[in-house]
């Protein structure tokens, strides 16, 4: 029944014209934004065409400023495609991609769509892990150096980039957790089977402090370019091609203000503040600087 309700939604909204006037607002947006040059927060180029948030804006920004031959993406954790990251740069700017989703059902959704026989993209079922995530990016990517990576899989995302090694992305967009902050090298230790809302009821549990992260970029050769203005995701450049200010992470730290909280019947909580890191206090986090697990309540002193 829903897989029928998004199919049908899906056809009404291309009748309507909907998705077309969506692109065309992006190009009339990027157009306003052209003469934009070396902001010092990405917030000031965001805009939102499919993207969750204002991610739509900055990749646009960030391609404008860095030399791109391959226009190539990856992203995984796309469920059926509507709402990404990458569909815009599929649909105006005529890249190439490489979509995953762990749910059949969406991969399916996404062949079915006229976007899959209108653009080159291609669409994989799979639950990635840090063993398989290579072999599934060579078996469609060809190219080593492409344009954009995107890495929101509520979970395992440090581990996961970290693995990563059959592309070498010229951006890389990847999810953070902004309720672990910005003064703790932390993610959450790998488990292969990593499912959020089954790892803790609360689905405040999951993925890596922006501080882990950029520790990995650093590592990889990237620099960090900052957070889109939601506070779940940051943007890194590869150095040895871009002309782009690196950002301290402490200043660029964005923390999230939406409320997604749940309880032990699913029902939303809408915590906020401090009141979200005190509800999965009784968690382990790995400390990528003592090299250990760690609970939650004892990094962060909660303790009393």
């Amino acid at each position: 029944m829903k897989k029928l309700l998004k199919k049908i939604l899906n056809k009404i909204r291309k009748l309507l014209g909907l998705e077309a006037g969506l692109v065309l607002s992006g190009k009339l947006l990027i157009e306003a934004h052209k003469n934009i040059r070396d902001v010092d927060s990405l917030d000031k180029v965001e805009f939102k065409i499919f993207s969750q948030w204002g991610e739509d804006g900055i990749i646009q920004y960030l391609i404008s400023r860095i030399a791109i031959p391959n226009k190539i993406f990856v992203e995984f954790g796309v469920e059926d495609y509507t709402e990404s990251c990458t569909r815009f740069l599929l649909m105006n700017d005529n890249w190439s991609g490489l979509v995953m989703d762990s749910s059949k059902a969406d991969i399916d959704f996404i062949k079915q769509d006229d976007i899959y026989w209108r653009y080159d993209l291609k669409a994989m079922h799979s639950f990635v892990t840090r063993d398989n995530i290579n072999q599934l990016i060579r078996q469609n990517i060809k190219e080593k150096d492409i344009g954009l990576l995107v890495v929101d899989i509520d979970g395992n995302d440090y581990w996961i980039w970290e693995a990563i090694d059959a592309v070498r992305a010229r951006i890389v967009m990847c999810e953070y957790n902004s309720i672990f902050g910005c003064e703790h090298y932390i993610t959450v230790p790998y488990d292969e089977k990593f499912i959020r809302n089954k790892k803790h009821y609360s689905n405040l549990y999951y993925g890596a402090s922006l501080p882990a992260l950029c520790l990995l970029a650093e590592k990889k050769g990237y620099l960090f370019a900052g957070c889109n203005s939601s506070g779940n995701n940051a943007f890194f450049v590869r150095k040895d091609i871009c002309a782009l200010k690196p950002v301290d992470y402490k200043k660029g730290f964005v923390m999230s203000k939406f409320r997604e909280s749940r309880a032990r019947n699913n029902r939303l909580t809408y915590l906020g503040k401090a009141d979200r890191i005190k509800a999965i206090s009784d968690m382990e986090v790995f400390d990528l600087k003592s090299n250990k697990n760690v609970l939650v309540k004892d990094i962060f002193g909660l303790n009393s």
